[in-house]
Parts: structure tokens; C-alpha cells; sequence
């Protein structure tokens, strides 16, 4: 599959040798007035109809076969280091040359320092901005997040002085950023785009100018089969924005195009440039981290990047990068256990500060190891594989092994089928077939035969494998691979929730620098697990804990009754209505408000295959294991909020949509307001009084971000055509022009004829 031409760069510039600085990105509608948006989407619409109308049929061929053949699509610019064709590549990546006196890369460095106590960790991050140009900037940079990051403090520091962020809704802090920008002041405006995609914007740098940004977020991290996993994303992959936006409702605002003014096709953010695949981070990055436990620390590693690990086997260990291991274009990845048998439950608690607030708890319990059916139902697994150009290359290698190891522990009584999916899909069989040693064998062939190429049409290939016919007398399991790089996670978790009936869907989220909160919310809505990929040595092991997932009876119906007695603790706004299917040895976690006295028994609750199961938790001595365990209470609030936002964002359309559930909105609104969080719908906005930039005369420059590793520059600029409609419609002019040459001919002939002449071949 070709990849989209890249535009040519519309603004000329002197080319710098040796520079390699970042044109502004065309796509960026943030800005742009509405007006400009709406013509600039016109005129393109207008120059595509017409290229597509004049363009040569031989010119569509030739460029065709040479993708097809090399499998390069944009990736052949990295090997031409031509300056032309550099240029041709605005504004898709930074390009040489620039505005004179302009500093394009603005972002000089970020730190992560992060403490880890229990499951609770504390995380701050510092980027440092200095404009090194001749000429004031306003910078923007898009950042990843953790899924379970509560952001709850920002401040912004020019020089000697310090101004701690406010939260507001969204849009107010937008026009005061605006107002302040104009007026020549320093601010800083954090928004959230995702449960995991940041911007940061900074206005008046400047010239020499250094600012410093400090965001603070707290999260948990919870252990699976007793090791616990800390990631810490550094990197936002290059989003697919080419499928259909939701329908406009009657009378709504569209954009050019037809589609939703607030669609995602109009979120600014996904348009950012990137570094070449050649080059690494512009910026400089380091991370700092301390594990605190009440039992030994034992075997930390890392298996994205080399540490340097101080206090490993006591209860307190220190970590750095190493030296040449400070690559920011890939999630950073610790991993480590506890000597020890881990604690059973326990419960943390945060008292009231003063009198009117609220008291908060954290409940973690272990339930007992379930025990194997005696009989394992035979299963149908329908696998759904991205293939489309963010895959190309180690990635997709990655899947396939993956895929290759899934299919080949299918048991005999098992069926399965695979849709390969990028623009379109195609499938291994019309029907699921048994998991001979024949069918086997012809899957992993077909697997092989993938190439990877293509936009990623994820809802379409989603809708096809839902509404296959199910294989009768078989549970029935879909199993998504992919990394993840699209736009539309609300409606492919929305349809999933719809679709699925009594299956479950498993996602493995594939790469370096997976779109986390896409894989987790596939799962949580198909009632399955997430699971990570980070390279082909990880393969093996985790389709090995696929398989003992869907072997080990699932741990359903999972009901927590507190007690409700005088004199006990009383339980309320729990941040989850109804608890999630367990799958995996991982511990159950459920945070809320409480009253009363930290006494009692909590009675969690569930269905197995071997029957019901039942797990008494003494109140008072899980506090006392809670306090024991040196973890930090202070940010219970900000945990308990930020899973309730979850929990509402799930009724809620997200990155600008249209809120479809008023309710929701204004509940995550007024949790972000009460808690100083970070949402859709909140912001935080830091404004230095002193005016710095009278006239308020600055350009705009957006920080280009590094590729992922691994991830091909065909990502980029992924074609939202199909293999098949593309190979129809050259089929089609081929016909079109061979008839047509066929019929000139002819007509040449009966001309000659009527005229007297002979034509000779």
C-alpha cells in the first residue's frame, strides 16, 4: 500500500547548513482563525479533486509499484539527504532552513522525579524551555502521560520568579492565555487532550530567555503476578486521523469537510511534527526514581532502558539512567518484586484535614488463587492485526511473532480466524476454521505474507469481526494487536461495549511507545485484559499469560459488602459502581469516602468455576498493614477523583467531541474544579504579572516530537485508501484508457478507410 504524497512546503525559506530547525505545521488549526481553517480546507479539497482528475495514469502506476516494491512510501526521503526533497516533507517533519533569529527547538531538557512507595507514586516533571534565537516564541509541545496520572499542580518559574498554575474550565484558561499572550506576559497553559496526551503552550520566550515548567502528578502502580511494572511515556506516536468522523447532528457547526466542528479531525494536537527517523530528541531527558517498600526490593530491571540501580535487596533502592541511556523516544519501563510474601489487604486511609472535608480510603485485597476447571471449554479466537504503516517494520515483526505463538497453543477443540487490517481488511477465511495442524500452518503463512502499509482503519476492521457469525458451541474470545495509533478510542471503546454480547476482547498494545489508554479501554470495554508488547523477547511470555488467562476460570460478579453496623466503618462514593472481571493474579482495588470508625469486616464476593468465593478483610488490621507500609496517604483524593473521572469519561466523547452526556461533563467539570485536577474539561493556566513583551509580537513554533523507536516514517503520513480500492481504481483507469485508446484507434482506422489510405503494422 502506497503511503499519502507528503505537500510540498509553502513557505520558502533560505536553507541553513547544518541546521535542521521546524517549520510550522500546516495542520495546525489551534492557530488559525476559524475562517482560515475553513478556506485552507477548502482549497485543499479543491487542488485533491483536481490532482486526482489530471494526474497520469503512468505517474500513478509507476509511484505505485515502487512502494509496493521497496515498502519505503516517505521512509526513501531518509536515504536521499536531498535538500529539495527534505523540504517536500513540510510540514509532516521538521525541515532545514527557518525564520532568521527564530529558535525552533525550544525545549532544552526534562526531568522525571519519581517516588514509589507501595503502590503509590509521586511524579514531577520539569521542562526546561530557553529561547537561544534572536526573536521572542511562543512555543507549544506535545507530551505523553501515564493512564492513571492525576495531574493536580503546575508551576511556571521565569528567572527568579514563581507563579503556581490555577485550574480553570477549559475554555476560560484558553482565553486567558490568549489575553495574556497578546498583553506580552510569560504564561503557561497545560491542557489535556487524552487521558494520556498533554500540550503544553508557553507564550513570550523571550530571546535568552529560560523558563521552567514543573508539573506534579500522582498514580498507582499495581502489581501483576506478583511483580510490579512503572512506566513513564515519553513520547506521543503519530496519531491516524483519516476515518470517518462522527456524524453532525441537524443544525450542528461543521468544519469544511462536513464533519463536526469539534470532531477529532479538528484536534490541533495530532498535527505536530516529528523529527526525522534518523534523528533522535531534540531535547535532553533524565529521570530520577526511588522505590520505597516495607519488604526487600528484589530483581529491578528495566527492559527498555539500561539503569543504574543503587539499594537493590533492601527496602529503599535508587535509580538513574545510565549515561547512554537517556533516549526519550520510547516509554521508559522499571519493573521489580517484593522478597517475601506480599501483603494479603490493606487498607490506606486519608482523614479530613479540617472539619467539611472528606475522609478517603484506598482497599487493595488479594483474592485466593483460583483453582483450573476441570473441563475448558473449547473457545473461537478471532485475532485482529494492524498492519497499516505505524506497524511497518519492527513492529509488525513484533505482532507477528506474537501471532505466530497465540495461534500455534491453540488447543485441537479451538477455532480461529485472522483479519489483517490497515485501510481494509481482508481475512484468513470467511468462517472460523478448526485448529488443525493444516489451518495452523496456513495462518502462520498468511501472517508471514503481512508487509505493513497504510492508514489504520481500526473501527471498520472492529465492526467486521463483531458481526461474524459466531462458531455455536464455543466461547468465544476477539483478540485485538496493535499499537494503537489512531484517533478514535471513544467510539471503538463505545462500540465495543455495544457489540461484544458474552465474548470477551483481550488487546495487546505492540511497540515502544504504545497508545496505553486505547489498549486499556479495549479491554475494559470487551470485559478482557491489556496487555504489552514491547518487543519480540516479550512475545513468548506474554501469549503464555494469554493462555493462562482464558484457562483459569474468569473471577466474576465481584461484590464488596462493608459492614453497617453501628460503630464501623461506612463506605460511599465508591469511584467504581461495578467492579471489573478479574482474569490475571493481580489485586483488587477499590477507593472511596468514608465514615465512622476504621472497624469492622469488608466481605468481597465473587463467581468462579469451582463456585462462589468469599474474602473476609478485618478493617482494623488492614489499616494497620496499610500504615505499616510506609505508603503515602496525602494523595488519596487525587487518586479517588481521577478514577472517578475515568469511570464518567467512559459516558463522555473526549479531545473536544461533543459531550454526550451533559451529566458526566459537568460531575468531571466540578471534580476537576473541587480537586485542582486535570481534565477534558479543565486546565490549568500560570500568568507572570510582568510584562516582558510590550506589543505582545511573538512567533508561533511547535516542538517537533521524535519517532518512536521502531515506528516507520510511513506512520506519519498513513493513506486512508485500501489496498483493494486502490488496486481497483488502477485497474479501472488502466481499463478506462486501454478502451479508450482502443476506441481512438478504431476510429483512426475508419477515417484512413473512408480517405483511401493504408495503414501497415
Amino acid at each position: 500500500m502506497r503511503a499519502r504524497p507528503l505537500p510540498a512546503s509553502t513557505s520558502p525559506a533560505t536553507p541553513v547548513p547544518g541546521a535542521d530547525l521546524p517549520r510550522r505545521h500546516a495542520r495546525w488549526p489551534d492557530w488559525r482563525s476559524a475562517d482560515e481553517r475553513g478556506a485552507l480546507s477548502a482549497m485543499r479539497a479543491v487542488a485533491t479533486a483536481v490532482a486526482a482528475v489530471v494526474a497520469l495514469l503512468l505517474a500513478a502506476l509507476a509511484a505505485t509499484f515502487v512502494l509496493w516494491a521497496g515498502g519505503l512510501g516517505s521512509a526513501q526521503a531518509a536515504t536521499t539527504g536531498a535538500a529539495d526533497l527534505d523540504r517536500s516533507l513540510s510540514p509532516y517533519f521538521v525541515v532545514n532552513g527557518g525564520a532568521p533569529g527564530v529558535d525552533a527547538l525550544p525545549l532544552k531538557s526534562t526531568r522525571a522525579d519519581v517516588t514509589i512507595s507501595g503502590v503509590i507514586a509521586e511524579v514531577r516533571v520539569t521542562q526546561i524551555y530557553r529561547n537561544e534565537g534572536s526573536e521572542p516564541i511562543d512555543a507549544r509541545y506535545v507530551f505523553p502521560a501515564s493512564t492513571r496520572a492525576a495531574v493536580h499542580a503546575l508551576r511556571l518559574r521565569v528567572g527568579d520568579r514563581v507563579v503556581d498554575a490555577q485550574i480553570r474550565e477549559k475554555r476560560q484558561a484558553q482565553a486567558e492565555f490568549a489575553q495574556a499572550r497578546r498583553e506580552g506576559r510569560s504564561a503557561a497553559l497545560l491542557e489535556q487532550q487524552r487521558p494520556n496526551v498533554f500540550t503544553m503552550a508557553i507564550a513570550n520566550v523571550m530571546p535568552n530567555d529560560e523558563i521552567a515548567v514543573d508539573l506534579r502528578y500522582t498514580e498507582t502502580v499495581l502489581p501483576t503476578d506478583g511483580r510490579y511494572r512503572f512506566v513513564f511515556p515519553t513520547v506521543v506516536g503519530p496519531r491516524y486521523n483519516g476515518s470517518a468522523a462522527p456524524a453532525a447532528e441537524p443544525g450542528a457547526p461543521t468544519d469544511a469537510a462536513g464533519a463536526p466542528a469539534d470532531s477529532h479531525r479538528s484536534e490541533g494536537w495530532i498535527a505536530q511534527p516529528f523529527l526525522r527517523a534518523t534523528r533522535s530528541a531534540a531535547h535532553t531527558f533524565e529521570l530520577h526514581a526511588r522505590l520505597v517498600s516495607p519488604l526487600p526490593i528484589a530483581a529491578v530491571s528495566s527492559p527498555s532502558h539500561a539503569l543504574s540501580v543503587d539499594g537493590a535487596g533492601t527496602r529503599e533502592a535508587t535509580l538513574r539512567l545510565a549515561a547512554d541511556a537517556a533516549h526519550a523516544n520510547r516509554d521508559l519501563v522499571i519493573d521489580w518484586g517484593l522478597a517475601g510474601a506480599a501483603i494479603g489487604a490493606g487498607l490506606l486511609v486519608q482523614p479530613a484535614a479540617r472539619d467539611g472535608d472528606d475522609n478517603f480510603f484506598l482497599l487493595m485485597a488479594e483474592p485466593p488463587a483460583r483453582v483450573a476447571a476441570a473441563d475448558v471449554l473449547p473457545r473461537e479466537y478471532v485475532f485482529i492485526v494492524d498492519v497499516s504503516g505505524s506497524m511497518h517494520g519492527f513492529p509488525l515483526g513484533v505482532a507477528k511473532s506474537l501471532l505466530r505463538d497465540l495461534v500455534s497453543r491453540l488447543r485441537p477443540g479451538d477455532s480461529f480466524n485472522v483479519i489483517p487490517f490497515a485501510g481494509g481488511q481482508s481475512l484468513l477465511h470467511p468462517s472460523s476454521l478448526p485448529a488443525s495442524e493444516e489451518n495452523i500452518a496456513r495462518a502462520i503463512r498468511f501472517i508471514n505474507g503481512q508487509t505493513g502499509g497504510g492508514g489504520t482503519e481500526l473501527l471498520p476492521a472492529l465492526r467486521r469481526a463483531l458481526a461474524m457469525q459466531a462458531d455455536a458451541g464455543r466461547a468465544r474470545t476477539f483478540v485485538v494487536i496493535t499499537d494503537g495509533f489512531v484517533t478514535i478510542e471513544k467510539e471503538a471503546f463505545d462500540l465495543v461495549r455495544a457489540q461484544t454480547g458474552n465474548a470477551n476482547l483481550f488487546a495487546f498494545g505492540i511497540g515502544s511507545s504504545v497508545n496505553r489508554w486505547l489498549i486499556e479501554g479495549l479491554a475494559r470495554a470487551g470485559k478482557g485484559e491489556p496487555l504489552f508488547v514491547l518487543n519480540e523477547a516479550e512475545a513468548p511470555a506474554q501469549a503464555e499469560r494469554f493462555r493462562r488467562m482464558i484457562e483459569q476460570p474468569l473471577l466474576t460478579r465481584i461484590r464488596v459488602r462493608f459492614p453497617d453496623g453501628a460503630g464501623q466503618i461506612e463506605a460511599y462514593d465508591l469511584d467504581s459502581v461495578q467492579l471489573p472481571d478479574l482474569f490475571a493474579q493481580r489485586p483488587l482495588v477499590l477507593m472511596g469516602k468514608y465514615r465512622g470508625a476504621l472497624a469492622g469486616t469488608i466481605e468481597i464476593e465473587g463467581l468462579a468455576a469451582g463456585g462462589a468465593l468469599r474474602l473476609p478483610v478485618d478493617v482494623a488490621q488492614a489499616a494497620q498493614a496499610g500504615a505499616a507500609s510506609g505508603m503515602p496517604a496525602e494523595g488519596l483524593k487525587y487518586l479517588w477523583a481521577r478514577s472517578r473521572i475515568a469511570t464518567l469519561g467512559d459516558d463522555t466523547r473526549v479531545g473536544g467531541h461533543a459531550a454526550s452526556n451533559d451529566a458526566a461533563v459537568r460531575e468531571i467539570t466540578a471534580l476537576g474544579l473541587r480537586y485542582g485536577l486535570l481534565t477534558d474539561y479543565t486546565s490549568f493556566i500560570a500568568v507572570d504579572k510582568v510584562v516582558r513583551n510590550p506589543g505582545g509580537r511573538s512567533t508561533g513554533v511547535d516542538q517537533p516530537s521524535p519517532l518512536p523507536e521502531g515506528v516507520s516514517e510511513l506512520a506519519v503520513a498513513e493513506a486512508p485508501a485500501t489496498p483493494e480500492t486502490e488496486f481497483a481504481l488502477l485497474t479501472a483507469l488502466a481499463g478506462g484508457m486501454a478502451w479508450w485508446l482502443r476506441r481512438r484507434r478504431a476510429t483512426a482506422s475508419r477515417d484512413a478507410a473512408d480517405r483511401g489510405e493504408v495503414h501497415r503494422a
